[in-house]
């Protein structure tokens, strides 16, 4: 019985011995066959550094796997491929060309563009007559005037009768008799000083009659504005009888866009046309600028000097204007697609070679046919990504990248405040 036990034994013990060898041998077997699968690793492979989600770029992991921010995996991060500081970022040039990603140019030239704008015709404020008495009289007269009638230079107004005249006019008709020239010529003094014109000294020496009605008259070729007297009315001396505006130019105030104001510079050529006449052309020019700007419409108000030699032109009239802006020289500029606006920086995706792409911080100026003035940043003949830009963003994790430049500068410019710090 006992004999028959250790028998057993002895057998068990054989074949659990065997079980494990031949585990051990087809264990190595399978690794041996794995290994001479396994394709040989490139001596120019390059080094991963770590893994991280596009995402996410900021976290690191040190092996694959799936991402626990997004349902994706994990992407490879390359020795070469620029280190955590730099602003750039590379995508295959045939991924760049799937996205459909346009540049354009950095540019050098003129930029003009017409800039067309509305306005009004008004009264030209410095050709104005403000028409006064010079001394005490009576309105005998008022000549078929009213407020908007036309006038002609030299244009009658009122008649107005001048008492005190009488004794300084009788007296220089007097001495008119005599051969003293001084004392004429102090009695003719004493007429301009009362208040008499050169022509009407002139009628009273001819005639050698006295003169104590003198005839009014408009000094200027115009529109009346206002006429204050009326027949039998007494004036001072002083009192304004007629306010005239001259009509042989006009003025056309025109609202300019507060982005455009800059173009409206004194002296530039503009280009009037008018509803009531159309298909013809005026010229004007710029003859002021007004400082104050409309807080509701945030325009500027250009004044443009208009001639009118055939009065045509009349105040009230609706005016379409047309300016040139810039001055004609040569700047640099790039397509406005291209400017990506972020709210406290304006920024360009520079496109280099082998399918890189940095941001670069620019500063812009105006804006002309979709094209903006660039002041500072770039520099002609360099390209730019015009169309595409979020594709990119998506793709090779822009994200990241502007956001380690955005530190970067911030960085820079705390250092810069800390080292001017006394």
């Amino acid at each position: 019985m006992s004999g028959s036990i250790y028998k057993l034994i002895a057998a068990f013990v054989v074949v659990l011995v065997l079980g494990i060898a031949g585990g051990y041998w087809f264990a190595r077997r399978d690794t041996h066959s794995m290994n001479s699968s396994m394709p040989p690793v490139a001596a120019g492979e390059r080094k991963v550094l770590y893994w991280y989600d596009p995402m996410v770029p900021n976290q690191h992991f040190d092996k694959p796997g799936k991402s626990p921010f997004m349902d994706m995996q994990l992407v490879p991060k390359y020795a070469g491929e620029g280190g955590e500081d730099s602003a750039s970022i590379q995508i295959d040039p045939s991924i760049v060309q799937n996205l459909g990603v346009r540049l354009t140019t950095v540019e050098r030239g003129s930029l003009s563009q017409p800039i067309d704008v509305v306005g009004g015709v008004t009264f030209n404020q410095r050709t104005v007559a403000i028409v006064q008495t010079r001394t005490n009289g009576f309105v005998t007269r008022v000549y078929a005037r009213a407020s908007g009638d036309v006038l002609r230079r030299d244009a009658p107004l009122v008649d107005l009768l001048v008492p005190e005249w009488a004794g300084a006019q009788a007296e220089f008709l007097a001495l008119l008799k005599s051969s003293d020239r001084e004392l004429v010529d102090a009695a003719r003094q004493r007429l301009v000083l009362a208040g008499m014109t050169a022509e009407l000294i002139e009628k009273i020496e001819k005639e050698r009659q006295p003169q104590t009605t003198v005839t009014i008259r408009s000094p200027i070729a115009g529109a009346i504005e206002s006429l204050e007297v009326r027949e039998g009315m007494t004036l001072g001396a002083g009192v304004t009888i007629a306010k005239i505006n001259g009509l042989d130019t006009v003025w056309i105030e025109a609202a300019i866009p507060e982005a455009q104001g800059g173009f409206a510079n004194l002296g530039k050529s503009v280009e009037v046309r008018l509803t009531a006449y159309p298909g013809d052309v005026f010229q004007g020019q710029v003859v002021a600028v007004l400082p104050e700007t409309n807080a509701e419409t945030r325009t500027l108000r250009a004044r443009i000097e208009v001639p009118n030699p055939d009065q045509r032109l009349r105040p009230g009239m609706f005016a379409q204007v047309r300016l040139d802006a810039g001055d004609g020289a040569p700047v640099l500029y790039v397509d406005s697609q291209a400017i990506i606006r972020t709210g406290s920086r304006d920024i360009v995706l520079l496109a280099e070679d082998g399918g890189r792409f940095t941001p670069i911080e620019v500063q812009i100026g105006t804006e002309v046919r979709n094209k903006t003035v660039v002041l500072k940043g770039l520099t002609e003949g360099q390209k730019v990504v015009a169309s595409g830009q979020f594709l990119i963003d998506s793709e090779a994790s822009l994200k990241g990248v502007l956001t380690r430049l955005q530190s970067k500068v911030e960085s820079e410019s705390t250092n810069a405040t800390v080292e001017h710090t006394p």
